[in-house]
């Protein structure tokens, strides 16, 4: 949003972003091994979570106005369709409408000419870069990913026990906890061993350093919501958050119900395989 989550590659922020208390540490003897993030993620609690957990269209479109209005200026959406905003609540009419506000590249025409269109519903969102050195050049030299699969690609491991635990909850927010919490994790005072490059901005819930290019995004105030919900910072990044969750993996709930059909089929299935065996044995002296 507004510059780049974060794409510097990590050896290339493991040689930027020194770090003078560690090289002080060896001096003393001792080990001194930095993990990133620096601050774990902010476990929320989101509508979607657990086996049973259902997207929050609402939320889900106040997410999107966020990203309409502060994050589609860097990042794309190249894996989503207008037509599947359908599945958040829009009408036919208000899809058209979100549709039509883009420009899509189109053709070649008679002349064999590219040309630009007002997008339709079944256009996937268009890059707001027309290549990728473009990108580079308006966001000094990094590129914004896209955003498409971010709730996915993004996260941070749990470790053990947590990890046992999360396949039997079903645990899939880890996603959506780290991008709520990079973006209200701006703001905090670098710690004194942290040194942070010009050009990068300090933020400790990072993933892969103690800095990133991208600087804050959010403010609070900076979209209007149309059921009155009041845009503060932590409002704002928890829906764009979960709307992301849903761009990368918009058929969960689908995905939750089929498998809870599943596990209830495999559990009369074993207790009926149980009270044939029973019936067929019964037959035979033991």
């Amino acid at each position: 949003m507004k510059h780049v989550i974060a794409t510097i590659g990590a050896a290339a922020l493991a040689m930027a972003l020194v770090l003078p208390g560690a090289n002080a540490a060896e001096e003393e003897g001792e080990q001194h091994t930095v993990h990133y993030p620096l601050k774990k993620p902010v476990e929320q609690d989101w509508s979607f979570a657990g086996p049973f957990g259902k997207y929050d269209k609402g939320q889900l479109q106040r997410g999107f106005k966020v990203y309409a209005n502060v994050c589609s200026a860097c990042h794309s959406l190249k894996r989503v369709a207008f037509r599947d905003f359908h599945e958040l609540g829009y009408s036919e009419e208000e899809v058209d409408a979100i549709a039509a506000g883009y420009d899509v590249e189109d053709g070649p025409n008679a002349d064999g000419e590219m040309f630009t269109r007002p997008g339709l519903p079944t256009d996937y969102f268009p890059s707001p870069y027309e290549n990728e050195e473009q990108a580079k050049v308006a966001n000094n030299g990094a590129i914004p990913p896209d955003f498409s699969l971010i709730a996915k690609a993004r996260g941070v491991e749990r470790g053990f026990p947590l990890f046992v635990f999360d396949v039997f909850t079903q645990y899939a927010e880890g996603g959506p906890d780290y991008i709520y919490s990079l973006l209200t994790g701006y703001g905090e005072e670098p710690a004194e061993h942290v040194v942070v490059p010009d050009g990068l901005y300090y933020n400790p819930h990072f993933g892969s350093g103690v800095a990133l290019a991208m600087a804050q995004p959010l403010y609070g105030d900076d979209v209007e919501y149309d059921d009155g919900t009041p845009a503060t910072i932590e409002q704002e990044a928890k829906d764009v958050a979960a709307f992301l969750m849903w761009a990368a993996e918009p058929h969960m709930t689908e995905r939750k119900e089929m498998g809870f059909r599943v596990m209830l089929f495999l559990i009369i299935f074993a207790a009926f395989l149980y009270l044939a065996k029973k019936q067929v044995w019964s037959r035979v002296d033991h």
